[in-house]
């Protein structure tokens, strides 16, 4: 096993002043920092399933995907603006500081706040939810880990969720 290691969020958040859907994961994984942008490793799907919610063309630039968020009205973020970490290990993570979620709440008229993965929520629960003041939404991770959600499952769960969103 990797040994745990200090790391620091390497972007900002992809919102504008129309995001109305704000999705948050844990921390990017090695894959993501080495590739300076958000579900930056191949296997995960969150950009085929958030693709196919929009229906859109699975986007493969940096450019693409933050075109395709913020035309569908949707914020990515992060729980963790640092950890400690092994690797991508989710498990791992410990000494979380925390990332803005309230400024970014102010700044955007965010209606629903989502999570991708359990993680994700037990992190926002514990360290974001008393300060935004907000609930979250749990949906299914999209990460190559969670092998028990197929594709075509995690896209119908995910566009339920999201449609729900927008009413």
């Amino acid at each position: 096993m990797q040994e745990r290691a200090r790391q620091i969020h390497p972007y900002p958040p992809v919102c504008d002043e129309r995001s109305e859907i704000l999705i948050l994961g844990s921390f990017p994984s090695v894959k993501s920092r080495e590739n300076g942008f958000f579900y930056g490793h191949p296997q995960n799907r969150f950009w085929k399933v958030l693709a196919a919610v929009c229906g859109e063309p699975v986007p493969a630039t940096v450019e693409e995907k933050k075109t395709m968020l913020l035309k569908h009205h949707i914020a990515i973020w992060d729980v963790a603006a640092s950890c400690e970490i092994a690797g991508s290990s989710d498990s791992s993570i410990s000494q979380v500081v925390p990332t803005d979620i309230r400024g970014l709440l102010e700044a955007c008229p965010i209606r629903r706040i989502y999570t991708n993965g359990a993680t994700a929520r037990k992190l926002y629960d514990r360290y974001q939810k008393k300060q935004c003041g907000r609930e979250c939404i749990l949906l299914p991770s999209t990460s190559p880990a969670n092998a028990a959600w197929s594709l075509e499952r995690l896209t119908d769960r995910w566009k339920e969720l999201l449609e729900i969103s927008r009413k």
